[in-house]
């Protein structure tokens, strides 16, 4: 049976200030009236009944969590004692999953992107059943053919074809490069041979965690004995005096770069639209601009102010005189100013807030 397993631990610090520690990025609106992590959620539930649905987030997110997804059980909401990356909460959560479904499947998803149209998400996901019927060993990820040159985005260099499934065809990997620098990331989208990395997989447990046990063996013991004590009266203790011990390691790094040189990944090449929300440019991408190609969710008064992207409460007025290309974002107790150019590194200013003992703005 086909599980999804949601991952909604990031802080989404690239959006801040709107996004802050307390109420980080999958719990906001960006469109409608429906969070992302409700979104996500609403995505699948087509295919994936509450019942076979796992969200693990941040132990200090649970609450919240169930508050907004009340349909699902509270024991499938898990909440880390704190963020370790990707790698110990995918095997956690295949971990879990495995004891409750021996024989799932598990489609892995991040809790804030943007993909339409739902049912194209959908067929990608009946695509990947169907191919791991065939290879249960294999592990599958959904690649996005690129638009633009992104630095911010990992990569997935195409091989020889695989085959196709409900028309969705995939691809051998054969390398996964990370967040590669602006020239090299225009080489890539020239070429034609890369995908970005979605983040989003397929895969059997004991596939994942077969790879994990192999190439991170601390980790797979670790999510093994706090999975192990699932559903019993001691597992909030074990889970919070092992998890730490764990390393931090994102998934790619700890797994799928190498298998993919193993020939162990295929890449689906998506048949929807994706954006991952990542950063403040995403409202760029995702609502139309006015004369002057500025962006503006706000009280904005303008003069000669182009390309911009403005975000503000409706009782605060920004105004702007002869400026481009800036982010102007203004919320709560806080106001960003940058260079566009700069958005992925708006997270660095909330390193610098913390480290100058004012993290009560983050």
């Amino acid at each position: 049976m086909l599980h999804a397993m949601i991952m909604a631990g990031g802080g989404g610090t690239r959006f801040w200030p709107r996004s802050r520690s307390k109420r980080p990025k999958q719990f906001l609106t960006f469109s409608g009236n429906r969070t992302l992590l409700q979104s996500t959620v609403d995505r699948v539930s087509a295919q994936i009944p509450p019942e076979r649905t796992w969200v693990v987030t941040g132990a200090q997110y649970a609450d919240e969590t169930a508050a907004q997804l009340p349909e699902l059980p509270r024991d499938h909401i898990i909440g880390e004692p704190e963020g370790r990356d990707t790698a110990p909460c995918v095997g956690l959560g295949a971990a879990i999953i495995a004891k409750a479904d021996p024989n799932a499947t598990i489609a892995v998803m991040p809790a804030d992107h943007v993909i339409e149209p739902e049912q194209e998400f959908r067929r990608a996901l009946h695509a990947a059943e169907q191919f791991l019927a065939d290879e249960p060993n294999k592990l599958i990820t959904f690649g996005i053919r690129p638009t633009f040159p992104s630095t911010g985005y990992g990569y997935i260099k195409r091989g020889a074809a695989a085959g196709t499934r409900q028309g969705v065809t995939a691809s051998q990997v054969e390398v996964f490069r990370e967040k590669p620098e602006f020239s090299v990331a225009e080489q890539y989208v020239a070429s034609g041979e890369y995908d970005w990395n979605s983040g989003i997989f397929v895969w059997k447990p004991g596939a994942i965690l077969g790879e994990l046990k192999a190439r991170k063996p601390d980790i797979h013991a670790v999510v093994a004995k706090i999975a192990e004590a699932w559903g019993a009266p001691e597992f909030d203790a074990v889970f919070r005096g092992t998890y730490n011990q764990a390393e931090k390691k994102s998934i790619d790094y700890a797994v799928m770069q190498d298998a993919a040189k193993e020939g162990k990944v295929l890449v689906l090449a998506a048949p929807y639209t994706w954006d991952d929300v990542g950063s403040w440019l995403a409202l760029e991408r995702r609502n139309p601009q006015d004369a002057n190609h500025n962006t503006v969710q706000a009280n904005h008064c303008g003069i000669d102010t182009n390309k911009c992207v403005i975000v503000g409460e409706p009782k605060t007025v920004i105004a702007t005189y002869g400026v481009s290309n800036l982010l102007v974002i203004q919320d709560g107790d806080a106001i960003l100013v940058a260079d566009r150019k700069h958005e992925d590194k708006v997270k660095e200013i909330v390193d610098a807030l913390k480290k100058s003992n004012r993290g009560e703005f983050t």
